[in-house]
């Protein structure tokens, strides 16, 4: 106790003359203005918004008051560098910005934001200075620790208070480094570089870029998918449409001071190569084989994209942090273009038994609703679209004599909407597939099936938390239908539609309108709710339209449903085939181990504080191990497989899996491999047993 105390007074001192000299030598960033062009356009913004915005809100003082909060939410989510005393000053403005606003004044926006470069300026300089001196030591050995929810977190009363808390902050980034295998010397290096590059950054940021975070501040209190485009924002509007170009096929999106991994695009290289998870934060990024790896923490997302976009055929490394912050890896993906054929549609035929009876089932996989407008303009008679190619699909597996398909919609994040209606088409006689409300109040029922159902015999639809819109829309018309059975997890809930409208000074894109099914349900927030469903690794509370991140998003709500036909009585038929399923689930070794995996992820992410002591730390890292390695046992045991003797025999078999997952042969569906896709058969052959029990309507029976 007394050596640890001695340390803690030694760092207290040499903290302080740190401090003294860091406020004897720093300048003051220039304070930065506004233009007479954001002054208008900002003027604009509030017109559209309350105008063109689906959601119907007064930008009264309550809207003010959102505002600020958020906005302070945005320049310091973490209540780093903002004191106590800041946020009691800001507040007298708490409800004048919407006045202001309306005007294009954007004096105290601005006043706001160069306190915080003023705050976040000083304090990287003193933290920068405190890495490179090697007189300040770190103890590891002392029991403290800093609290995982920034939430909760109070803003530090002053100096002194901050000072302690980036005390903590420093000791948690080091040794999250050195528990991933690096040295405190590399470590305190790798920290410098991440700040002394955040602070370079900050002193270059100009009014543009103090703006963005201002306005969509102000656009992300109506909707999260409404938001204000910079001039260069715009030009580069395809960044969130998943570096398709020559990059590696990733939706990215900054939360905190990371970069976070939002979805991968099918078939592309990151899908392809395997290892990069939805939720994965993105820590580092390296060019080549060879590159330095250069610390990305605390960059903005356009600077992320610009290091991970490159030359096809070259070589990107990230660094990543998984979501149950376990330990960071670095993975290695090629760029390439993500090509249209790669996207396309693909079937697998496989036997399926209940147990009494071998049923040939179908699945077909669509990563996307895609369709080649380029051809279809062009009057090209073979243009490719999801229809077109799942049309020859079905066509096939007809000659195959298939009892059921299931079409796997896991992972796909949406498309053409056109493609999803027309899609439904193959499977329903003429009737509308979507109802869209508009901001007016009108209801548009225009994407309708127009033609005699093409496949009659019962269907599956797979879907997971990564399914959206399009997705969304397709799967929601078959079970409204009770054309064929839903199973999987709660979809990701993206319900609305967005337009670009040009300003005086950039672009916004703004939510005009909303999804509703022909129930009246709408799509928006809840999603799709399977019928059968399986359990998932995938976060509800960090991933879709509902997860905490989306405090704003547009709720769930119902209109009138569209007379429909109901193909099935699949009410009747679930509580039998949902009685069959869950008790697969319970002896199925692939199912018990994800739902220890998921134990596991719910006692890390349950956490309130993070240690800073090195052997609670250590200790932590080890049960983490020894659990892996006991739940991956019981499932090689269970599969008659040869167990592993340590938890790196495990990576060395993961290395080894995603190795051969980049094959062109790992890419064909084969659901020996896939226990979600063998259990969607499962249940289609329950579902064909229930069939032939039942007096179905004759016109889809003929199967």
């Amino acid at each position: 106790m007394h050596i640890a105390l001695s340390k803690h007074l030694t760092f207290s001192l040499v903290l302080s003359l740190l401090l003294s000299v860091s406020a004897s030598h720093a300048e003051k960033p220039t304070p930065l203005k506004y233009t007479p062009e954001q002054a208008k356009t900002t003027i604009e913004i509030v017109k559209q918004l309350d105008t063109k915005h689906y959601r119907t809100q007064e930008f009264n003082d309550d809207l003010s008051s959102r505002f600020l909060d958020d906005y302070l939410k945005a320049l310091d989510p973490t209540k780093n560098f903002f004191l106590k005393s800041d946020i009691d000053a800001f507040e007298k403005y708490r409800h004048s910005f919407d006045d202001d606003l309306k005007k294009g004044k954007l004096d105290k926006t601005f006043e706001i934001y160069n306190r915080f470069n003023e705050r976040m300026t000083h304090r990287l300089e003193i933290v920068a200075a405190q890495l490179e001196d090697t007189e300040v030591k770190y103890d590891f050995d002392v029991d403290e620790s800093i609290p995982v929810d920034w939430e909760e977190a109070e803003w530090p009363a002053n100096e002194k208070a901050a000072d302690a808390l980036w005390q903590k902050r420093i000791k948690a980034n080091l040794l999250g480094m050195i528990l991933n295998g690096k040295t405190l010397e590399e470590s305190r290096t790798t920290l410098f570089k991440r700040y002394s590059n955040q602070l370079r950054r900050m002193q270059k940021q100009d009014a543009e870029e103090a703006y963005s975070i201002m306005m969509n501040s102000l656009t992300m209190l109506y909707d999260p998918h409404t938001n204000y485009l910079s001039p260069r924002t715009s030009e580069n509007f395809n960044i969130n449409m998943a570096l398709s170009l020559e990059g590696i096929g990733a939706v990215l999106q900054g939360e905190d001071e990371y970069t976070k991994v939002m979805r991968l695009v099918p078939a592309g290289p990151a899908d392809k190569q395997g290892e990069l998870k939805p939720t994965d934060r993105i820590i580092a990024i390296g060019q080549g084989t060879e590159g330095e790896m250069v610390d990305v923490v605390g960059w903005r997302l356009d600077e992320v994209v610009d290091l991970v976009r490159g030359k096809k055929g070259t070589i990107v490394k990230l660094e990543v942090l998984p979501a149950n912050d376990g330990p960071s890896k670095v993975i290695s993906i090629k760029r390439e273009t993500v090509k249209l054929e790669e996207q396309a549609a693909r079937k697998h035929v496989f036997d399926v038994s209940d147990g009494q009876h071998v049923y040939k089932v179908g699945v077909i996989n669509i990563p996307t609703f895609y369709m080649d407008f380029e051809a279809y303009r062009n009057r090209d008679p073979n243009y490719k679209s999801t229809t077109r190619d799942v049309f020859n699909l079905i066509a096939e597996m007809s000659k195959e004599n298939v009892e059921g398909i299931i079409v796997d919609l896991r992972a796909n994040g949406g498309g053409s909407l056109q493609e999803a209606a027309s899609l439904t088409d193959l499977f329903i006689d003429p009737g509308p597939v979507v109802q869209i409300r508009h901001a007016n109040g009108v209801i548009s029922r225009n994407y309708r099936s127009f033609s005699p159902a093409m496949y009659r015999g019962p269907i599956v639809v797979l879907i997971d938390r990564l399914s959206a819109s399009a997705s969304e829309i397709f799967a929601g018309a078959i079970q409204d239908y009770g054309r064929g059975l839903i199973i999987g997890t709660q979809s990701f809930g993206k319900g609305s539609v967005q337009s670009i409208m040009s300003l005086p000074h950039g672009d916004m894109k703004i939510t005009e309108s909303k999804f509703y099914r022909i129930s009246g349900d709408s799509t928006q927030h809840r999603g799709v709710i399977p019928d059968v469903e399986l359990p998932s690794l995938i976060d509800t509370e960090k991933v879709g339209e509902s997860s905490t991140l989306n405090r704003n998003a547009l709720p769930w709500d119902h209109i009138h449903a569209v007379p429909h036909d109901k193909y099935f009585d699949i009410q009747a038929l679930l509580p039998e085939i949902n009685k069959s399923h869950n008790e697969r689930l319970k002896t199925d070794p692939d199912f018990i181990f994800l739902r220890a995996q998921m134990a596991i992820a719910e006692e890390a992410n349950s956490r309130k504080f993070i240690s800073l002591r090195e052997s609670t730390r250590r200790a932590e890292q080890e049960k983490f191990e020894q659990q892996a390695l006991k739940i991956e046992n019981q499932r090689r045991t269970a599969k008659g497989l040869e167990v592993y003797k340590s938890y790196e025999e495990i990576k060395e078999g993961d290395e080894e899996e995603e190795a051969e997952a980049q094959s062109a042969e790992a890419r064909k569906i084969d659901p020996a491999k896939d226990p979600f896709l063998q259990e969607a058969g499962q249940v289609l052959a329950s579902f064909i047993t229930e069939l032939k029990k039942e007096d179905q309507p004759a016109r889809v029976a003929n199967f």
